[in-house]
């Protein structure tokens, strides 16, 4: 069986991967698309593949554009963070989902409910297009009434504290572990991946700058071009990590920081 997993988050596509491969260990990965542009150029260019994965937030936007952009011609299981607009679209049009963190049970029984429905029928994605945008668009005209995360419970010794997401500089993700970092250069360790952290957060006050950082918008200090149309961003406080931000990612980014 040819899968392609489009996800831009390494540790979510390498965890994914891995319990495919114990699902079935004839499966084989055709390719881990971390863009809907990449994902585009790869449909145009390669034969549908037997099932794909799709997560709905990408680096460069929302995964329904592919499908406003290119043909996709074989079944999707969408994973998920918390996207409750996105679960009433896929019921709507009977695509399984997956909610994020995917437990082996949950993929198990997609993948099951997959070869039930699809592998004696022509590869189709089954996709109404206009029913899912249409819950997409009520999503957004509802999007204020949506209740951010305030604070994070952190372990600071053996003590537990609280901290308010205005004292949170930025997040990254290092070695399998997503840290917090205070405004006052603290560092904590948070049990949330960072898809689950970008639908927790606040998109006015937060931003995913690429797969390894969120970032406050007050703890962005500088931007400086970078090459290939990327962006090189410096944060407060500052870090010994390199944060590069995609040519696809590079116009968002922009318009995020000048509302």
């Amino acid at each position: 069986m040819n899968i392609l997993l489009i996800e831009d988050e390494y540790l979510a596509s390498e965890k994914l991967e891995a319990q495919l491969l114990r699902y079935d260990p004839s499966i084989r990965i055709l390719a881990t698309i971390d863009s809907i542009r990449n994902a585009v150029k790869w449909f145009e260019t390669n034969p549908a593949p037997d099932l794909a994965f799709l997560d709905i937030h990408l680096s460069d936007g929302n995964s329904f554009e592919i499908f406003q952009k290119v043909e996709v011609k074989c079944p999707i299981i969408f994973t998920t963070a918390y996207d409750e607009y996105a679960v009433k679209a896929f019921k709507v049009n009977s695509i399984d989902y997956l909610l994020k963190p995917i437990s082996n049970e949950d993929l198990a029984a997609a993948m099951d409910k997959f070869k039930s429905l699809y592998q004696t029928k022509p590869a189709t994605s089954g996709l109404d297009m206009e029913q899912i945008m249409a819950l997409l668009n009520r999503n957004r005209t509802t999007e204020e009434t949506h209740h951010y995360k305030n604070r994070f419970l952190v372990k600071s010794g053996q003590k537990i504290r609280s901290i308010p997401t205005e004292e949170i500089a930025y997040f990254y993700a290092e070695d399998k572990i997503v840290f917090l970092i205070t405004t006052s250069g603290q560092r904590f360790i948070t049990d949330f991946t960072l898809d689950t952290l970008q639908e927790l957060l606040d998109p006015e006050q937060f931003s995913r700058l690429n797969r390894q950082f969120i970032a406050h918008i007050h703890s962005i200090d500088e931007i400086h071009p970078y090459l290939k149309g990327r962006l090189k961003v410096y944060v407060k406080p500052t870090t010994d990590k390199e944060i590069i931000i995609s040519n696809e990612r590079a116009a968002a980014f922009k318009e995020w920081l000048g509302k």
